[in-house]
């Protein structure tokens, strides 16, 4: 069954509207749970004294929640071609691949290293190998400069990738505030160098607001685009003569 001309415009609003909703959804979910775990992040002034339950389970989801957040951040450039949306996808690949790498050794592996020297009875015996892979300089989970370079090059590589982002959305169109919120909030990370409280929740945290903030205004945008054609449309059908009664025959 055909549709009748004035009801393309209608149905093609519901099919953009639907599916801009589950797009905010999608750019939204992983950068905001992300900053609810971060909020769980144990701080650890002595690894000896962690909850390490709670310590691997944090771990454990933000190996694919960072990766997730990467994502959310360069789909929301997935339309642009420009050069800054080839390089904010550039930068959240490298933070993708550098921050799972980093929190895979310093966090997951460090944690099970904890759990099995509390359970030998004689953790101090394991102390010297723990500290070996928390103290390495480009693994580790402090570094000798309090900054390990596998860190340090996920942190850049986020807000590099969000500050190149910001530029082609404000390129594209899209309103200062979303994409300075976009570009500062992706900072929090570096200023605090830490994605446990507060530089996590108010990086991803900020992120997610950002990007769902921009794709809102995505769908307004396609629905003053369908309002348009639909006015067009039905211009259109009521200036040919006996078009409506056409219609109504069908």
């Amino acid at each position: 069954m055909r549709l009748p001309p004035s009801m393309l415009p209608r149905t093609l609003m519901n099919v953009t509207a639907s599916r801009a909703w589950h797009a905010i959804a999608v750019v939204v979910a992983a950068p905001l749970v992300l900053a609810i775990v971060e909020m769980l992040h144990p701080h650890p002034h002595d690894l000896f004294g962690l909850d390490v339950n709670r310590w691997m389970l944090v771990h454990y989801a933000q190996i694919p929640l960072f990766p997730l957040a990467a994502l959310s951040t360069a789909m929301l450039v997935r339309d642009r071609k420009d050069w800054a949306a080839w390089l904010c996808r550039a930068g959240m690949f490298v933070f993708a691949i550098a921050f799972t790498v980093f929190d895979t050794a310093a966090g997951l592996v460090v944690g099970l290293l904890v759990k099995g020297a509390l359970a030998s009875g004689d953790p101090e015996s394991w102390r010297d190998m723990i500290d070996a892979l928390w103290f390495d300089p480009v693994l580790g989970g402090r570094g000798f400069t309090d900054a390990p370079w596998m860190g340090l090059i996920g942190r850049v590589a986020l807000s590099f990738g969000a500050v190149a982002g910001a530029i082609s959305l404000k390129r594209a169109g899209h309103g200062w505030l979303p994409v300075l919120l976009l570009a500062i909030a992706s900072f929090g990370i570096n200023v605090f160098k830490s994605h446990s409280w507060p530089g996590g929740p108010l990086t991803f945290g900020g992120m997610a607001i950002a990007a769902g903030w921009l794709r809102w205004e995505t769908l307004r945008r396609q629905a003053r685009a369908v309002a348009l054609l639909e006015e067009g449309v039905d211009a259109a059908v009521a200036g040919v003569p006996g078009s409506a009664r056409r219609v109504e025959a069908r």
